[in-house]
């Protein structure tokens, strides 16, 4: 396997889960400044933000999306799986970020 693909699946993992860490924890400072329970404002900015956390992490949908039309159509099989892991990376970035909070906070954020 290529180094450049364990590197990019590193930072596409901890950029997800910053988004997810970085998003939820200032958000619920402005929850609590408006006068909303932060805890509570926490679960729903963490579940709002899975998706794009995601995207961040892999760089925006265009790119992801050329690189699978570069493995389907020009037949570069390791361009598509490289596009997969690094998905599958950031869906763990996210995964981790949450059950964080989960084990912070005591509750499940579905």
């Amino acid at each position: 396997m290529d180094d450049r693909l364990i590197i990019s699946m590193t930072q596409c993992f901890f950029i997800a889960f910053g988004v997810i860490v970085g998003g939820t924890i200032i958000g619920s400072i402005g929850s609590y400044v408006t006068g909303e329970a932060p805890l509570t404002a926490m679960f729903r900015i963490a579940k709002g933000l899975r998706i794009w956390a995601i995207v961040a992490a892999i760089g925006g949908t265009f790119d992801a999306i050329s690189n699978f039309e570069k493995g389907i159509f020009d037949g570069s099989t390791f361009d598509l799986f490289k596009q997969v892991m690094i998905i599958v990376a950031a869906m763990g970035g996210v995964k981790a970020a949450l059950l964080l909070f989960e084990w912070l906070l005591g509750e499940e954020v579905t």
